[in-house]
């Protein structure tokens, strides 16, 4: 009660103190008043003028002042609810930078690029030293599945930034909003699923302890104590009791393709000739370096696919699913994510959690493939000079505080509950605020476009 006391009592202020921030840095004089003659166009143009006045009161220089200190308590929040999901935040993280703390959208992105970092990291460590005995004491990620997404993803970053590119924005919106607005459905409705399964199964549980007096014991194992075993576990788990190493060469595997795309980049720049070495933007040696990660996620993905260990889904239906749709998913979910400039971890999940993949393991995955894509993000731009680096460190920081919160909480919950579903629910409500957040101010910036008369087709990559 008393978290959604404080989170109701930011969203009645938020409104008045962003008002007051942008009359004080005014200097035109207001005698009309605001809801005379009020209509859909004037609205729109007084949004983007406020958008405008948060950006001038930044500045170049980032300001210490209380819209960027109320940014990062928005930020801690967001981090804390997308840790559980394991997915990254930068679907709020850049609307939370950008309206609150009145940031420009190339310095809001280089932040988020950092503050997933700090979020994944909490989450990796976290899962690397947590093992779950409802999955055979085994940790939560799944190298498999990670081995074979990564390079699809990493290739399809580069693809969606292409496109991003191309495509106008009012495509890109679009697309933006269906995509988000059907995954957040499907998201939901898996989480309802899970919970009414997880329900059935406590209520097995109770019939258990009510035959018990009757010496019948259906759910559960007597203990040397004579108490009963296995009764509250979720209804998603995982069979074997065999104890796991870590899978140390997998892990170096996933650093080489790491490190191989990540050379890359630093090798091609971008097409603003921001590169460790001179290279013409978008000429030969420009494209063929970017056409060269083709073969490169092939080669990876199709040595990785003829390891003879089979990849178990570890859903509801305990079946093993067909290896190829884990780079398809994650070449989908980069190349949207390029598109949309945001991580692929929160396209990705539901995705996962489609196929049967368990909530625990699909967050846990997501979060490591994350760390992943993120860090490369944020040492290209460390790399190609970056500006605020130390302030994009103290946001990094406060979202690894609050993952790290986040995760012990709703890890709590879940072994106090029995209810695993929490994280499919954690990662629908991050993906409906990104959804309405980024759609609304994505629309924003097309009428702005479209009212001053931009040109709004499609555009050459360079």
């Amino acid at each position: 009660m008393k978290i959604q006391n404080l989170l109701r009592w930011i969203s009645l202020t938020l409104p008045i103190f962003i008002i007051l921030i942008c009359q004080s840095q005014s200097h035109a004089t207001q005698t009309q008043p605001v809801l005379d003659n009020l209509t859909v166009d004037s609205f729109i143009n007084k949004t983007l003028q406020w958008k405008s006045c948060l950006i001038r009161f930044q500045g170049k220089k980032l300001k210490l002042s209380a819209s960027t200190v109320l940014a990062g308590v928005f930020c801690f929040i967001a981090a804390s609810i997308s840790s559980a999901g394991g997915i990254g935040g930068g679907g709020l993280f850049i609307p939370i930078l950008t309206i609150v703390a009145g940031l420009d959208l190339k310095t809001a992105s280089s932040f988020s690029a950092f503050m997933v970092t700090g979020g994944s990291v909490a989450n990796v460590m976290y899962n690397l030293r947590t093992k779950s005995a409802k999955f055979g004491g085994k940790i939560l990620i799944d190298y498999d599945i990670a081995l074979l997404s990564e390079p699809c993803m990493l290739l399809g970053v580069s693809v969606g930034v292409v496109c991003n590119l191309v495509l106008p924005e009012w495509l890109i919106t679009i697309l933006f909003a269906i995509f988000l607005a059907w995954s957040t459905f499907k998201t939901c409705r898996n989480g309802v699923g899970f919970w009414k399964m997880e329900s059935d199964k406590h209520q097995e549980t109770r019939h258990g302890y009510e035959k018990l007096e009757n010496g019948v014991i259906k759910n559960g194992t007597y203990g040397e104590s004579g108490e009963i075993k296995n009764l509250k576990e979720p209804l998603v788990g995982m069979e074997g009791k065999e104890k796991s190493r870590f899978p140390w060469k997998k892990l170096v595997v996933l650093i080489m393709v790491w490190f191989s795309f990540f050379v890359i980049y630093l090798l091609r720049g971008n097409r603003y000739r921001q590169g460790i070495i001179p290279m013409k933007p978008c000429g030969v040696g420009y494209w063929t370096l970017s056409l060269f990660q083709i073969p490169l996620a092939i080669a990876f993905t199709a040595w990785i696919l003829r390891r003879k260990e089979a990849i178990a889904c570890q859903g509801p239906n305990k079946q093993g699913v067909n290896k190829l749709i884990f780079p398809l998913m994650a070449l989908l979910a980069g190349a949207l994510g390029g598109v949309f400039g945001i991580g692929g971890g929160m396209l990705i999940s539901p995705l996962l959690l489609q196929v049967g993949v368990a909530p625990e393991v699909t967050a846990a995955t997501c979060s490591f493939l994350v760390f992943f894509s993120s860090t490369m993000s944020a040492f290209q731009y460390l790399l190609l000079g970056m500006e605020h680096t130390s302030t994009a460190l103290v946001f990094s920081v406060i979202c690894l505080v609050a993952s790290l919160l986040g995760l012990v909480v709703v890890q709590k919950a879940i072994k106090e509950f029995g209810r695993a579903s929490l994280i499919v629910f954690s990662v629908g409500i991050v993906m409906a605020l990104s959804a309405i957040l980024m759609t609304s101010f994505g629309a924003l910036d097309v009428w702005k476009d479209y009212s001053s008369g931009s040109y709004m087709g499609f555009k050459l990559p360079c």
